[in-house]
């Protein structure tokens, strides 16, 4: 499929890397907050269109995972939106809960303090215990 197809054409065709994975960024549909950012290889993302609930690839586990299999806080995908280049998605998602498995809405919880290179600050507090979340 040539670029000018790709970047403007109507045809999904996601571009998946040399180890089949695409990066996908899940973000709250309601407020846009972005809560995480994850991989998915072509069955984690057929198996989301499928279902409607964000499923991913670990690459740390070399398995699929459903946001929300263990804890509860699902990720009900309400759009699927690609980038010009079709290597990259967003998933504008509904949630219930905490999207962190440390107990944050967010993973991204924390920022890089002005005027510094190596100190980070806190941005959120924790909306959850993941002690009694996840269960082990």
């Amino acid at each position: 499929m040539d670029s000018k197809q790709i970047e403007e054409g109507l045809q999904f065709t996601p571009k998946f890397n040399a180890e089949g994975l695409i990066p996908a960024i899940a973000q709250d549909a309601g407020t846009g907050q972005v809560l995480i950012f994850a991989w998915m290889n072509r069955e984690a993302l057929e198996r989301t269109i499928e279902t409607g609930r964000a499923t991913y690839f670990s690459r740390s586990r070399g398995k699929l995972w459903t946001k929300g299999e263990q804890s509860g806080h699902f990720q009900a995908v309400q759009q699927i939106l690609v980038d010009c280049d079709q290597d990259c998605l967003i998933l504008k998602v509904a949630v219930n809960e905490g999207q962190c498995h440390v107990g944050y809405q967010s993973c991204f919880y924390r920022a890089l303090k002005p005027a510094s290179k190596t100190d980070l600050e806190w941005t959120a507090t924790k909306v959850y215990d993941p002690k009694t979340t996840y269960k082990k």
